[in-house]
């Protein structure tokens, strides 16, 4: 956004009534605004690949229309790439169209971590590693901000799943979250100065993140430095009058009546007027520098914007994705004759479900695109949308199609991948398989094709039980709308898919150190495995995986040599490069990914056995050669001391490990760290998971919280609790019949499955936060009390005039 001036702050000539009435949205989408105090209206929307404004009411759910906006590939897709030059690319189209639409703060980027595959989001999130989900968070907040429009980070903090994301208390050691899922958010926030943070829904360590002055103002305002607004995740604000208190600025959406709790602390003495004004001041001032953006330059037209960003989306998504595998079978000719097998080929899926949901302003199918390029393919559906989930039986008629098109055929293009049904916000994944349909149509089709090359719709990795069986496998990830012109253009070479994985493809649930502890129970989920999440979890256990971490083929080959580092040692704040020689050796363009893993061998601290500490990405013509330099800084090399409750860099070795993946290492330096740790940080018979209480409870340094009681009911028990009781079952259903679905949503299982989710994991507080201003708290409180049995309670909360 524009620079900031000293008066955008200023709310002093305000009444506290006008004050507190800035800390509520006006609706769904738009802060409140005081014209006659000079204090605008700005406009939000959801958007971390694609503008999804919905200009009058709306909701965050991605039900109701919303206006075309070029639909850009997922997170997980474009992380891939490892390129911050797209990336911000990307993010720049967005806040073009964002200026377009008339949107003042583009609610994205994501950039928590990737703690299990299985959790339903994951497509809007770019790594397991905090280094790159960081610095890719951070690219695409320049690229977005470039434009005079606001970037949001969120989820703000430890936001890793769906189930019971409203209520769930995510329960981690100080270390673990400093070191993995702060991390991340500190590197963007010092990198690319966003102009808003959004406030997680779930609890950390027994508080609500909303509610949380250690996380809101003392990390990410005066250790961070963070200058901007602190706004809740829609409906996540717990405790007005707590929040306020903390730093959480901005509650959305509007119409929750809280202004009466608010006013009633000042009064009592239990708010203070400063921080009142002080938040209202952050409003003001992102509504003020809003309005000078939308006239520092020329808007251009959504028409106009059309086709470049339509270009940029196909380049993206083609560059991005991952070859897993190619035994000589890519690239193809044109001339091929081309079986294209699987129903993704004739209908998409190109984005994730949920508030990310953008409306495209057109789809392109693979089979329409290689149809343009001239490639002549006999075509076989292999599967039906609608009978492809988890647990459908095997359909053989179209199985059987499909085989007599791949014999016929010099190469079968087989596209397979997740359902809409098992990704999407609301929910979480029940399994790593693909739909067994899915399996039996590519073994089906590789026992017969000459060669079959397999192409992967989805957000996540998924168990591949027939990698061996196939000739290549291209993972396209979710594309967006122009997903199927990437495809066609990868596959005849067009552009080289020259994605890296940014997480670690398992074998099996078993060899994630997470999963005995995801999701979690009702109230309270552990993160026992503190550290050891993806690849650092792979790498020290020595787990046999699907597909490491970095790992990508692209197409051709590079040669590397000449590794070195600029210096021996290390100090602290310090930092060194690391460099290495890069030919293409091949006779096309080629791109290549330089990753540096650390391998801390001072004992100080029990330590994953490689940490990601740098990349470099490159991109090469034919017989070109450069040396490619890495920075290293000794901040990447510390860890948290849960002692001084600071960062601190060991005394002792540590090898950078120069790799094309977190397996695939070229180089080792050994380099010294002067660090002013020197003794051992931790007990030596540390372990790496928590399995045990009495483990768990050491390394939290307290005893394991007891999660919160099923009864009595609360502001925070969900409707799904309450569907115990009979009030509960009522108040189900109704909520359930009163959703505002279309008949196109009510025949997509993906929506029905995430509105029945979303409607049994609202907490009770929710009726009143999100429903504009028709159910009020003493409605909430009559609930809760005749739930809870107490029905002349219940009578005297509906009798009052709250």
């Amino acid at each position: 956004m524009t620079n900031e001036k000293p008066a955008d702050h200023d709310v002093s000539g305000l009444s506290l009534d006008e004050q507190v009435s800035l800390l509520s949205g006006a609706d769904f989408w738009r802060t409140r605004a005081l014209p006659e105090r000079g204090i605008p209206q700005a406009m939000l929307s959801d958007g971390p690949h694609g503008i999804r404004a919905q200009q009058n009411g709306g909701d965050h759910l991605g039900l109701a229309s919303s206006t075309p906006s070029t639909c850009f590939p997922t997170a997980v897709t474009t992380a891939a790439s490892w390129n911050l030059a797209l990336l911000e690319e990307v993010g720049a189209a967005v806040g073009r169209e964002a200026r377009a639409l008339g949107i003042d703060v583009v609610l994205g980027p994501g950039l928590n971590l990737k703690r299990h595959p299985l959790c339903g989001r994951n497509f809007e999130y770019s790594s397991e590693d905090p280094l790159l989900a960081g610095t890719f968070a951070a690219a695409s907040v320049r690229g977005i901000q470039s434009t005079g429009v606001g970037a949001c980070l969120k989820h703000f903090a430890v936001n890793n799943q769906e189930h019971r994301r409203f209520v769930i208390d995510a329960i981690v050691d100080e270390r673990t979250l400093r070191e993995l899922y702060l991390r991340g958010f500190e590197r963007a926030v010092k990198q690319s100065s966003p102009a808003t943070v959004m406030a997680a829904y779930n609890l950390v360590n027994g508080e609500h993140a909303t509610d949380s002055r250690e996380l809101l103002t003392t990390i990410l305002r005066s250790e961070w430095g963070f200058e901007g607004l602190v706004m809740s995740d829609w409906g996540a604000e717990a405790d007005r009058v707590a929040g306020i208190a903390a730093g959480m600025d901005l509650e959305m959406p509007g119409g929750a009546g809280t202004e009466p709790l608010v006013h009633a602390a000042v009064d009592e003495r239990r708010l203070s007027i400063v921080d009142v004004a002080r938040s209202a001041g952050r409003v003001a001032a992102l509504a003020r520098r809003a309005e000078r953006a939308r006239t520092a330059a020329p808007i251009e037209t959504m028409d106009a914007l059309l086709e470049p960003h339509d270009a940029l989306a196909r380049r993206a998504a083609a560059a991005s994705a991952v070859v897993l595998r190619n035994e000589g079978a890519l690239p193809l000719a044109r001339e091929s004759r081309m079986a294209l097998i699987g129903a993704f080929a004739e209908t998409p899926r190109y984005q994730g479900s949920g508030s990310s949901l953008v409306t495209p302003t057109r789809l392109t199918t693979v089979r329409e695109a290689l149809a343009a390029a001239g490639v002549e393919v006999t075509y076989a559906r292999g599967y039906d949308l609608g009978s492809s989930g988890a647990g459908s039986a095997t359909d053989a008629a179209p199985v059987a199609e499909a085989v007599a098109a791949a014999r016929d055929a010099e190469v079968a293009v087989v596209m397979v991948g997740l359902p809409p049904t098992a990704e999407s916000e609301g929910f979480d994944r029940d399994t790593l398989e693909l739909p067994e349909q899915h399996n039996a149509l590519v073994r089906a089709v590789a026992a017969v094709a000459r060669r079959t090359v397999v192409v992967l719709s989805l957000g996540s990795p998924a168990v591949l039980p027939w990698r061996d069986e196939v000739d290549a496998i291209v993972v396209a990830h979710l594309g967006g709308q122009a997903s199927g012109g990437a495809v066609a253009d990868l596959l005849l070479g067009e552009v080289e898919p020259a994605g890296r994985l940014t997480e670690t493809w398992f074998a099996s649930l078993e060899d994630i150190a997470a999963d005995p502890y995801f999701p979690g129970g009702p109230h309270q989920v552990q993160y026992r495995e503190g550290l050891f999440v993806g690849y650092r979890h792979a790498t020290s256990a020595g787990v046999a995986v699907q597909y490491p971490f970095g790992h990508g083929l692209g197409y051709g080959n590079t040669a590397w040599s000449g590794a070195s580092a600029s210096s021996d040692s290390l100090a602290p704040g310090g930092s060194l490069t690391v460099a290495v020689d890069v030919e293409n050796t091949g006779d096309s363009a080629r791109s290549d990914v330089v990753q540096v893993y650390a391998h801390d061998r001072s004992g100080v601290v029990l330590r994953p056995r490689r940490e990601l500490v740098g990349f470099a990405h490159v991109t090469l013509a034919p017989g070109e050669r450069r040396r490619l330099e890495v920075e290293v800084r000794a901040d990447d090399l510390a860890f948290w001391d849960v002692h001084r409750h600071d960062w601190a860099l060991p005394r002792g070795e540590v090898d950078l490990e120069v790799g094309r993946s977190v397996e695939r290492i070229e180089a080792t330096l050994t380099v010294r760290l002067e660090g002013d740790a020197v003794d051992s940080a931790e007990p030596p018979s540390t372990p790496a998971v928590a399995a045990s209480d009495a483990a768990f409870s050491d390394r939290l340094g307290r005893s394991i919280p007891s999660p919160k009681a099923d009864r009595p009911f609360t502001r925070d028990s969900t409707i799904g609790d309450l569907s115990a009781t009979l009030v509960g079952r009522g108040l189900r259903a109704g909520l359930r019949r009163a959703m505002p679905v279309s008949d196109a949503d009510r025949a997509d299982p993906a929506t029905i499955a995430m509105l029945e989710r979303s409607v049994d994991e609202l907490p009770v507080r929710g009726l009143a936060q999100m429903s504009g201003g028709r159910v009020g708290w003493k409605h909430v409180d009559a609930v809760l009390a005749f739930a809870n049995r107490r029905p002349f309670a219940g009578v005297r909360a509906l009798l009052s005039r709250r």
